[in-house]
């Protein structure tokens, strides 16, 4: 297994679990911390696993982005830094497997993002939201772009104009996160969601998965017309066999894929 020096990956065999380790610098995403768990990602979707999990230690789950990194570079390293970030949220995305953000703590800015760019999200009742850009003097301009496909406009701007911190309640009211848990049993209502979520044909998952993310944004005609052809093209995979026949023979299915 590779060595990493800002986060840990367990492997489990039906499970990936990526826990940022800077707590020092509260799981701030410098280079080469963004770097790592990129290359965790893209490992663990290359492997067997269903599912997923990102989390981080120490007392939160990240504060964004490493001004301390930020503050070092110029304008074409700055944005190098962006590119890289935005590469592992779409790598977050396109990876077959559920990947689920377990939330403690703030999550602010780009450890908003983290949150929203995943499938899922469950976070503790101390779990707190925010991209603070807008009290500040850099807004959070690349955060908001998965923040306002999840919660809408009105409250994307109430979030990036006050700065304030959304509480976890708030959060799951407004589509942040998926369940909101005492802190006790957040890692138990992680799992039980994951294994939710992970159950069928793994095949079909991963298909609708990447299908879902291609059409979300899109007018609805074209959504459409995306959805049609790759649910009729899926229809003949073994996997889609297998369910019908196991749905008219009144039998549990047994997965190939």
């Amino acid at each position: 297994m590779t060595d990493y020096e800002h986060i840990l990956v367990k492997t489990e065999p039906d499970t990936v679990r990526i826990t940022m380790n800077r707590a020092a610098r509260r799981n701030s995403l410098s280079e080469d911390h963004l770097s790592e768990l990129l290359d965790a990602v893209v490992a663990a979707g290359e492997s067997e696993a269903t599912g997923i999990v990102l989390a981080g230690a120490g007392p939160v789950f990240s504060a964004g982005h490493d001004f301390a990194d930020v503050a070092a570079r110029d304008y074409l390293g700055v944005r190098e830094l962006l590119a890289l970030c935005t590469e592992l949220m779409h790598t977050i995305q396109s990876v077959p497997q559920v990947v689920i953000a377990r939330v403690h703590g703030l999550a602010t800015a780009a450890g908003c993002q983290l949150v929203a760019s995943c499938d899922l999200a469950v976070a503790a009742e101390s779990a707190g939201f925010a991209l603070p850009g807008g009290k500040g003097g850099w807004f959070c301009h690349t955060p908001a772009v998965p923040v306002a496909r999840s919660i809408g406009r009105k409250r994307l701007m109430e979030m990036v104009l006050t700065g304030d911190t959304v509480p976890a309640a708030v959060a799951l009211e407004w589509g942040m996160v998926n369940q909101v848990v005492p802190d006790a049993e957040l890692d138990a209502a992680v799992d039980a969601l994951l294994a939710r979520a992970t159950r069928g044909s793994r095949a079909a998952k991963a298909l609708g998965k990447q299908t879902i993310y291609a059409q979300l944004d899109r007018p609805e005609a074209d959504a459409y017309a995306i959805a049609l052809e790759v649910m009729a093209a899926a229809s003949q995979t073994p996997g889609a066999r297998e369910g019908m026949a196991a749905f008219l023979e009144k039998r549990t299915p047994v997965w190939p894929d």
